[in-house]
């Protein structure tokens, strides 16, 4: 079962978030071998995603980074959004690591 985690992005700011993965004792998952994605869309069943970049940037102590830049963000109606977040080894098995609830503040200066 994945982790719930609430994530806030500023409308118009670059979000850079590095998640570890951990196993069920606490100890940071081999994630060599393995890719990673997300998506946010305004609800479950939304046809519109907006696409986290994600990286296994430290793959031997389970780090992955989530990014998104401040063009993408800025193109975000204010609000609140769902998320998740896949991990996929090389055999092809996915398992959703984080999931929940993303919120993104409006930007005054534009």
């Amino acid at each position: 079962m994945a982790d719930f985690v609430e994530l806030t992005l500023d409308q118009g700011a670059t979000y850079n978030s590095t998640i570890t993965v951990r196993d069920e004792n606490g100890v940071a998952q081999n994630l060599v071998g393995y890719t990673a994605r997300s998506q946010m869309r305004k609800s479950y069943y939304s046809s519109t995603k907006k696409d986290f970049t994600v990286t296994v940037s430290q793959p031997a102590n389970g780090q992955i980074t989530m990014t998104m830049t401040a063009a993408n963000t800025a193109n975000l109606t204010p609000g609140r959004y769902v998320y998740d977040v896949e991990i996929e080894d090389a055999s092809g098995d996915v398992t959703r690591i984080f999931e929940g609830i993303v919120t993104v503040l409006p930007n005054v200066t534009r």
